[in-house]
């Protein structure tokens, strides 16, 4: 991961996409959120969904789950390269979570981040936060997940 001199307002990456398959919803859902139409697909066809509908808590772990990992995958390659590699640290916050449209059995959802705005921190010298907004679109191209979040990022030594 990168330095906060480093990043850019703008800049924007693709982090990867996850299946919600009929178990991967009704696992998630037994464990976190058990409502009828997140386990059952009669329930969920009958719901306002139109069908099982994955919880959107689960769309929004396993935006993370893929968030994180190909922050590590950055990290790696830039280690690999010889690069000194920035550890960030944790999020003060979020706003603006949206679930936009169903998430259904068998939907396909690709992850994109977007910084959106950077600044230092005023609390934390040596430290900046980052915003980036994460969207995440099923396969037939419909915006179905939303969410504003902000991270401390650190500085270069002396900056």
């Amino acid at each position: 991961m990168g330095f906060f001199e480093e990043i850019e307002i703008g800049h924007r990456r693709e982090i990867g996409a996850y299946i919600f398959t009929a178990d991967s919803i009704k696992t998630f859902a037994a464990k976190f959120d058990p409502q009828r139409f997140h386990l059952d697909e009669e329930e969920g066809k009958n719901s306002l969904f139109g069908g099982l509908a994955a919880s959107g808590w689960h769309v929004g772990s396993a935006c993370m789950s893929l968030l994180v990992a190909d922050g590590e995958r950055l990290a790696r390659e830039a280690a690999a390269r010889g690069e000194e590699v920035a550890v960030w640290g944790p999020s003060p916050g979020f706003r603006d979570l949206r679930w936009l449209r169903p998430v259904l059995a068998g939907d396909t959802v690709r992850f994109v981040n977007e910084v959106v705005d950077k600044r230092a921190s005023g609390s934390r010298p040596g430290w900046g936060i980052l915003t980036a907004r994460t969207s995440g679109t099923n396969q037939r191209g419909e915006q179905v997940y939303s969410i504003t979040a902000s991270a401390f990022v650190p500085m270069r030594e002396g900056a």
